[in-house]
């Protein structure tokens, strides 16, 4: 080893950053990690709330709303469990997934504890979790495009159905 190598070890790879091509703004990022926050708060607090009960379904939701409490406070805001070692790993992963796969898993995780048992407890606990995968269903949807371009396509349209109405008419003439 050189002297110049030993001034200068190699650096450790960097996480990957989230990948830009997934085509959400900073801010629309940061609006999905406080509803995944705000949705595990909510998940937590009703969860905890449904299992004081002798009901059986009621005790299994709440658990289940509390497990899904976890997971988003896991892929969403590591730094909230900065007592489990794997943290940071998990959220890397999850940050490497790609929105859809994001917004089915948020919204399965919160439809489950609903249809095990359906109360006001278990429905609007999860609301905000459903919504942050719906958030994130909609970024994977794509941005809108221009006026410019929807007139262009719309005028295209326009034409090709007088051209076949003309020449519908014209074939029965």
């Amino acid at each position: 080893m050189s002297s110049q190598d030993e001034q200068f070890p190699a650096a450790a790879p960097e996480p990957a950053a989230p990948s830009a091509d997934d085509g959400m703004t900073w801010w629309y990022r940061w609006l999905c990690r406080i509803a995944g926050v705000l949705g595990g708060l909510s998940c937590a607090f009703a969860g905890l709330w449904n299992c004081v009960t002798i009901n059986p379904l009621n005790i299994a939701a709440g658990v289940w709303m509390m497990l899904n409490a976890f997971v988003l406070f896991l892929c969403e805001a590591p730094f909230c469990c900065q007592f489990i070692e794997f943290a940071n790993a998990v959220s890397a992963r999850a940050d490497k997934l790609r929105p859809w796969q994001k917004a089915a898993f948020y919204c399965g995780m919160a439809a489950f504890p609903v249809m095990l048992s359906l109360t006001l407890t278990t429905l609007f606990g999860n609301a905000i979790a459903f919504a942050t995968g719906v958030l994130y269903g909609l970024s994977a949807l794509g941005k809108k495009g221009d006026a410019i371009s929807y007139a262009r396509i719309h005028q295209q349209q326009k034409q090709m159905d007088e051209e076949k109405l003309t020449g519908t008419l014209e074939g029965q003439a």
